[in-house]
C-alpha cells in the first residue's frame, strides 16, 4: 500500500509494486500538530524525517534583528527533514500553518529504501535539487524584482506545486497563509502584500474570496514575472531502472 509520498512520486515515473509498498511504510505512523505548532526548532538534533499527510507548514530562518525569513512551504506528499542527512541537526525551523498530520521515520529507514530502491534515492535527490532552484528562484525575485513581482511569482510557485494533488486543470486553490506569512516568504510587509495582492485583483489576474485564490489570466501572471515551473521540468530519463 502507498500514502501519499508515492503519489507524489508518482507524478514522474510509474511506481512498480515494489516501490509503492516500500514508500508505503514511511507512514505507518502519523501524528496530529495544531496549527502553530514547532514542530522542529533550527539546530535542534533531528534522526526522524517526516512525510506530510495532510495540512500546511513552513520552513524559517530566524534573523539578527528579530525577523524571520520563511524558505519553504509545505504540503502534503513533502518530505521534511532532508537536510538533517547532511548535518544531522535541523537546518531551519518547522511549524504548522494549518492543523497538520505527520509521519514520522527515523532516517536510517531512508538509508534502507535508497540501497534497496536506487530509482526512489535518485528521484527524491531530484526533487530536493528542484526544491532548491525554486528556493534560489525566489530568494532572486525578492533581491531583484519589485513588491508586486514578488507576490506574483509566489502564488505562481504555490499554484503549480499545488497541481501536482489537484490536477493540472485546477483554477481555485485554497492558500491558508496570513498576508504577515506571504510577507515573510517575500521579504514584505503584511500592509504591503495587501496592496500588492489589491493590484493583481484590480488588473484581474487573479480574484480572492477569503483565503481562496482564482486564477484569471494565468499566462499574463506567468509573463509579467517570468516565472519557471521547475517541478514540471524535472528531468527524470537518467534514472536507475526500478528494482
Amino acid at each position: 500500500m502507498g500514502g501519499c509520498f508515492a503519489e507524489r512520486l508518482g507524478h514522474y515515473v510509474s511506481l512498480t509494486a515494489n516501490e509503492t509498498e516500500a514508500l508505503g511504510t514511511l507512514e505507518e505512523q502519523g501524528r496530529s500538530y495544531r496549527r502553530g505548532a514547532v514542530i522542529r526548532h533550527e539546530n535542534d538534533n533531528a534522526r526522524e524525517l517526516f512525510i506530510v499527510q495532510k495540512g500546511w507548514l513552513h520552513s524559517y530562518a530566524l534573523l539578527g534583528n528579530g525577523s524571520r525569513q520563511i524558505m519553504r512551504l509545505h504540503f502534503a506528499g513533502d518530505i521534511l527533514g532532508l537536510s538533517s542527512l547532511a548535518f544531522g541537526k535541523s537546518a531551519e525551523t518547522i511549524s504548522a500553518v494549518t492543523d497538520v498530520t505527520l509521519c514520522p521515520f527515523d532516517r536510517e529507514k531512508l538509508a534502507t529504501l535508497f540501497e534497496e530502491h536506487p530509482r526512489l534515492g535518485a528521484l527524491i535527490c531530484a526533487l530536493s535539487i528542484a526544491e532548491r532552484v525554486t528556493l534560489a528562484d525566489r530568494l532572486a525575485s525578492i533581491g531583484r524584482t519589485s513588491a508586486r513581482a514578488r507576490v506574483a511569482s509566489l502564488i505562481c510557485e504555490l499554484v503549480s506545486r499545488l497541481r501536482l494533488s489537484g490536477g493540472k486543470d485546477m483554477r481555485e486553490f485554497y492558500i491558508p497563509l496570513t498576508q504577515e506569512e506571504i510577507g515573510d516568504s517575500t521579504g514584505l510587509t503584511a500592509v504591503h502584500v495587501n496592496r500588492m495582492m489589491r493590484g493583481l485583483v484590480d488588473d484581474r489576474l487573479i480574484a480572492r474570496n477569503g483565503n481562496f485564490v482564482t486564477i484569471l489570466n494565468e499566462a499574463r501572471l506567468i509573463a509579467e514575472v517570468n516565472f519557471i515551473d521547475r517541478f514540471a521540468q524535472l528531468d527524470t530519463s537518467w534514472l536507475p531502472r526500478a528494482r
